[in-house]
Formats: structure tokens, C-alpha cells, sequence
């Protein structure tokens, strides 16, 4: 055992060592820059911000470029990173209304105070390669920016709030537990739902969405509102007696107007749905919305149609692209001796069905 470990050893320090070859590439073509693939690969970034439950732009480009790219393998290191920073204290809740947005759209009101903000956004281009992005040194693009003094933005279902046309949203008194530091029990609270669909996996989050808008669950949404900006963070300091800011995010809010619930005694109000994520990540904080809004069947009184989105238990504990991947790629290490104990039983089977048709043969031979 001791010379196949030290045989295992030196493999896998050959493995690391062809890794970090292979990561670099051709030494010819110039190398990847932190700074480079943080301002050019943004989506990519705030993607493992989101599901690494980390905002550092920085840090989130390192574990890229250390990832070569691998974006599941990134958000694994900026995971574990996480478990060795140290918490000093509580932020408190961020004010979205307060956000200074990007991007701020309504499928559900045309004209709305602050006014629709399109934004930096794909929904409007071609989709067609753009082969000029393949010249180096092109001219640099006129940067758009935010106007000195904007006009307010109130949220869309502000407005159907003040006609009671939309349930209330609860406002909790306590502290919701925190997913990354206490392991996930069921049923869980909404608030714990929504930790887990923020950092689980979009494109696992994506297809339970898409799956409640093609009938698997009762989920006819709008997006109310769908806004990417920056964000104040504030934490209350006990000797100032008031909070202090110290520093900003940025993030994707997306409240969805959903199908309405009432009865013969209750008026019928919409339902909602709700997501949000660090960064610009639009298609996930819509997807969360929906899969939100899919898992409150029970506390909105509606039944169980049995679809998959709205099983807490299949949707929470498979959308963790971490504990997936781990689980999944842990059967490509050896299992030497599990394997060999499922040889020698299935040899035993076979030689026992070989006996069994040989017996009846020797019985009619005497």
C-alpha cells in the first residue's frame, strides 16, 4: 500500500503540473489578465459571485482563470475560500428601492415613474457573430452613464400595493438562518428557499422555471419588474449608535406578478414571486422568481399538482451545482474494492444459474 501511495503521489503531482501547462497555453498568445477577465467577462464573474455566495469581482476572476474557465470549478474555490474569512458582524437589509439602476424594465406597466431603463441588455441584438470583436485594437465604445440625478424609482408593485391588488409581503421579525453556516433542514422558511435558489445553479433553477411555464405547476407569470443596479451596503456600529455604509453591490431584482388567489370571503389579489442575486444576472433572478412563487403552493392554499418545481425537497437539495458535481464526479476515483465485491457476486449468480440449467440435463441423462 505505502509504494502506491507514494506511485499515487508523484502521478498526481505530474497531473497538477500538466494542469498549470495546459491552463496557460500557448506562451506565444498573451496571458489573461485578473483585471482583464473581470471587466471583460463580467457575466461570467458575477455568475460565481452569485453561486459562490462571495462578492469580489477579484477574487471571482482569479478562481476563473485558475478554473481555466470552468465556472462550477470556480464557484467550488470561491466556496471554500469563503469558509476561511472571518465574520465580523451583520449587514442590514439592503434598500432596492434606493437602487441606482442600470437596467429597469415592466412587462406589466408602460409608463411608470423614473421610466423604463433599457440598459446594457442582449434582448435587442441579432444574435450574430460580431466578427469585428475578433480585431485587436479596435476603438474604444462610448460608455453610457447613469444621469447625474435620476428620478425615483418606486417599485412597479408599489403601485398595486396601494390598490390592494397584490398580497402583502410578510416582514419577518427575526434574523433568517443563514444556508452558508447551518445546514439545510425540511420544510424550510421561504427565506432559507430563497438563500438556496440565489446560490444554486442557473442553469438547474433555469430549466425548473421553464418547466412551471410549460404546465409542471400552476405559474402564469409577469415580470413586474426586473432592475440591475448598485445597491448601499450598511452595518450598525453598537459605540456610533446609528448605521454606517461600507460599501456597495451590485445586483438583479426581479419581482414577478403571478395568478390570483381569493375566495367567496377573501378578494382576489395577485400572488408573487421573488428573486434576487449579486451581479448582473438577469436570467436567473427571473428564473428564481418563478420557482419561488412554484414552492409557496402550500402557504398560498393551492394544491399540489405534483410538479417538480414544487417539490421543496427535489428542488433545494438538487439545485447545488457543488454537492451535485461532488457527488457526481467522485465515482471517477477508485472503488477498487467495491467494484471487485460486485465482480465476485455477480460470478457467484452466474455460476449458480449455470447449475440450475446443467441439473435438469443430468436428470434426464440417468
Amino acid at each position: 500500500m505505502y509504494v502506491a501511495v507514494k506511485g499515487g503521489e508523484a502521478a498526481i503531482d505530474n497531473a497538477h503540473a500538466w494542469l498549470a501547462s495546459e491552463r496557460r497555453g500557448d506562451t506565444d498568445v498573451a496571458e489573461l489578465s485578473i483585471a482583464q477577465i473581470r471587466e471583460q467577462l463580467s457575466l461570467a464573474v458575477n455568475r460565481v459571485m452569485a453561486e459562490g455566495s462571495l462578492y469580489d469581482p477579484d477574487l471571482a476572476a482569479l478562481a476563473i482563470k485558475q478554473a481555466r474557465g470552468d465556472l462550477i470549478e470556480a464557484i467550488f474555490l470561491i466556496r471554500a475560500y469563503r469558509t476561511t474569512l472571518p465574520r465580523f458582524g451583520l449587514s442590514n437589509a439592503i434598500e432596492t428601492a434606493d437602487m441606482a439602476c442600470d437596467r429597469r424594465i415592466s412587462a406589466t406597466f408602460k409608463d411608470l415613474p423614473g421610466g423604463q431603463v433599457l440598459g446594457p441588455t442582449f434582448d435587442y441584438t441579432h444574435r450574430l457573430l460580431d466578427f469585428a470583436l475578433a480585431a485587436e485594437g479596435g476603438e474604444r465604445p462610448e460608455v453610457a452613464t447613469r444621469p447625474a440625478d435620476p428620478a425615483p424609482m418606486p417599485h412597479v408593485t408599489g403601485f398595486l400595493n396601494r390598490d390592494d391588488l397584490i398580497e402583502q409581503e410578510p416582514v419577518g421579525d427575526d434574523t433568517p438562518s443563514d444556508l452558508t453556516r447551518e445546514p439545510l433542514e425540511f420544510p424550510a422558511t421561504r427565506a432559507l428557499r430563497l438563500q438556496s435558489l440565489s446560490r444554486g445553479d442557473e442553469g438547474f433553477v433555469l430549466s425548473m422555471a421553464y418547466s412551471t411555464q410549460r404546465g409542471y405547476g400552476r405559474n402564469h407569470p409577469f415580470v413586474g419588474e426586473l432592475r440591475v443596479g448598485t445597491v448601499a451596503v450598511e452595518m450598525d456600529i453598537p459605540e456610533l449608535g446609528f448605521a454606517v455604509e461600507i460599501g456597495e453591490v451590485q445586483v438583479t431584482e426581479c419581482e414577478t406578478v403571478n395568478q390570483f388567489a381569493g375566495s367567496k370571503t377573501e378578494k382576489p389579489k395577485f400572488t408573487r414571486g421573488y428573486g434576487l442575486c449579486f451581479g448582473h444576472t438577469e436570467r436567473k433572478a427571473i428564473s428564481m422568481a418563478l420557482v419561488d412563487r412554484a414552492l409557496r403552493w402550500k402557504e398560498l392554499g393551492e394544491d399540489n399538482v405534483g410538479a417538480p418545481a414544487q417539490d421543496e425537497e427535489f428542488v433545494l437539495s438538487h439545485s447545488d451545482n457543488i454537492q451535485a458535481s461532488g457527488f457526481l464526479e467522485h465515482i471517477k476515483l477508485p472503488h477498487y474494492v467495491d467494484f471487485q465485491s460486485e465482480l465476485e457476486l455477480v460470478r457467484k449468480l452466474r455460476a449458480e444459474v449455470e447449475r440450475s440449467q446443467t441439473a435438469p440435463t443430468q436428470e434426464a441423462a440417468e
